[in-house]
């Protein structure tokens, strides 16, 4: 075996740092790109932000200019100025402004400023932190239980109980995992489920509702019946069968039925830590003028430039090839690489945004009846980019509207074909589908091939199991099921 040098040609695609971080910024939300925009300005020295006070700022330091041209027109146009002259004491002048301006950052000596004071804001409006279902378990626990033994598996049980109030793991295994006994296992369950919320640690629903009876004293043997029992026919609602089994009349089971709604089938979500989430818009779409005016929400967003000092800097120490104009050189390019991928991304969302809003005008100004399909590729195909960058563009991405607030995602779905040929949103089928239930009679509801056969003479031309498909995402039970629900609703 011996080391030899080989040459082969091997095509590779290779993406660019530059390309790469023009690629990271295009599904990023405002609020992710505001972050990205702080990082850079923290290690890039090339790059500042544009403020409106440093313009007043040099408005206000020249208010003697302004005075003397307009108190003295005809003397300024009377004395002849060179272009030559002129333009070279203007940029000595802005040069000096600016070395005056930046001294200020190498100034060592101490220098006063005014801190204005702001009132504290008062404790009372802080909102505490609320203590998670395993905290309120915990406490409940450490004063009931004295025995450390004890305390040990109740607080195994209460670590194996999920968000429902669930306990996902078997008697068995705490026993092998704790060392006690079965029995101590189940006395120390019994004695949580007992806890608040009440039936918390239960195995199954059926246990967590019988807990709850108990506790709160609902001594119905035919309620318990049914929770014991009978809970399939229930989840089924087989209303029928269920009267046939105890016996009652349909009334009766309909009361029943009433009280076992006002038990929680899942105790857990009491405590439940479930985060509101706000939205932002990106792209906020007005009409003026009879014409939608497309927006990018720019709110909180700083807007950069070149740093002119360091811009200055490295102008005269291009001939020098010291390390510290190397490291300018770098940051500068890095710099107008940055820019020049902010203004890519705005100007790629702005183009998916225009044809969106172009293509769903008539949604926007008229409803869901009007909504048209619309697919990555066509879109892509229209603006000139890839199917992947739309994409990262419509990723996280929210458009406000005067119909509301809506993901960019919301308007790419599957076309349906017409009798006639024509493309239809499968959104405006599922919108069509809703009503039909809703108007239905409740005595005689719509099957899938009853409302298949209505949706065919409306021009919406799909099959059964596409009826079916759209019913279940919508959550709509049905129409057996529907019709049981209906007819114990109406029971007196």
């Amino acid at each position: 075996m011996k080391q030899q040098l080989h040459q082969k040609q091997v095509q590779r695609l290779i993406l660019a740092p530059a390309l790469q971080q023009a690629i990271k910024l295009l599904p990023l939300t405002n609020l992710e790109l505001i972050e990205i925009i702080d990082k850079e300005l923290s290690e890039n020295p090339m790059l500042e932000i544009e403020e409106e006070t440093m313009e007043v700022k040099s408005e206000e330091e020249r208010p003697q200019e302004k005075s003397e041209t307009e108190k003295e027109p005809e003397k300024t146009e009377d004395i002849p100025q060179s272009s030559e002259t002129t333009e070279p004491q203007k940029k000595e002048e802005e040069d000096q402004d600016l070395e005056a301006y930046f001294q200020e950052y190498f100034d060592n000596s101490m220098r006063s400023y005014f801190v204005e004071k702001k009132e504290a804001p008062d404790f009372e409006n802080f909102v505490s932190k609320s203590d998670s279902l395993w905290d309120h378990l915990e406490w409940q626990s450490n004063l009931t239980f004295s025995d450390e033994k004890d305390r040990l598996v109740a607080q195994y049980i209460i670590g194996n109980i999920n968000e429902d109030g669930y306990l996902i793991s078997p008697v068995e295994e705490i026993t092998a995992a704790t060392g006690a006994s079965e029995e101590q296992v189940e006395n120390i369950r019994e004695k949580i489920k007992r806890f608040d919320p009440v039936g918390i640690g239960s195995l199954d629903l059926r246990e967590a509702l019988l807990a709850q009876m108990e506790y709160f004293e609902i001594d119905d043997p035919v309620t318990r019946t049914i929770v014991d029992l009978h809970l399939s026919l229930l989840e089924k609602s087989d209303f029928v069968q269920l009267a046939r089994v105890l016996n009652i009349s349909l009334a009766d089971v309909k009361s029943h039925i009433e009280v076992i709604k006002g038990l929680d089938p899942a105790p857990g979500r009491k405590y439940s830590k479930e985060k509101t989430f706000y939205v932002v818009p990106d792209i906020i779409v007005r009409k003026e003028d009879d014409e939608l005016k497309i927006i990018l929400n720019d709110e909180g967003m700083p807007q950069l430039r070149i740093n002119p000092f360091y811009k200055k800097m490295l102008a005269q120490m291009s001939k020098d090839d010291s390390d510290a104009s190397q490291f300018l050189k770098d940051r500068m390019k890095k710099a107008f690489w940055f820019l020049r991928s902010l203004n890519q991304r705005n100007q790629t969302v702005y183009k998916v945004a225009k044809y969106i809003v172009d293509k769903q005008r008539d949604f926007i100004e008229k409803g869901m009846e009007f909504i048209k399909p619309l697919t990555l590729i066509e879109l892509a195909q229209e603006i000139g980019v890839h199917e992947s960058t739309v994409g990262r563009v419509v990723a996280n991405k929210y458009i406000m509207t005067s119909r509301g607030v809506f993901p960019l995602k919301y308007f790419f779905h599957k076309a349906l074909s017409g009798d006639f040929g024509e493309e239809i949103s499968s959104l405006r089928v599922k919108e069509k589908i809703k009503k039909l239930v809703e108007q239905e009679d409740k005595t005689n509801p719509l099957s899938d091939i009853e409302i298949e056969e209505i949706l065919a003479k409306e021009n919406f031309k799909i099959a059964r199991r596409t009826v079916a498909k759209y019913r279940k995402q919508l959550r709509i039970p049905p129409s057996h099921i529907r019709k049981r629900k209906y007819w114990i609703e109406e029971i007196q």
